[in-house]
């Protein structure tokens, strides 16, 4: 994994919806995977929502929260 699409796809804010503005990483689970059965946008949105989904469910935003608390604090 490219750490530069990790990063962006960490800090990214939702750009629509009821989550709008929240980065992709605070995102609830159960909206991912809504999105999951639903089906992805297309794009580099889609597959950053697509990358969140996977940390999600393999437990692993433990390990990327300090990349966001960074990002928050420049």
């Amino acid at each position: 994994m490219d750490e530069k699409l990790l990063f962006e796809a960490v800090t990214q804010k939702m750009p629509f919806g009821k989550y709008a503005g929240r980065y992709l990483l605070e995102l609830p689970e159960p909206y991912l995977v809504w999105f999951h059965s639903k089906g992805f946008p297309e794009g580099k949105l889609g597959q950053q929502l697509a990358l969140m989904y996977e940390v999600k469910l393999n437990g692993l935003e433990g390990m990327l929260q300090p990349i966001l608390d960074e990002a928050k604090r420049s």
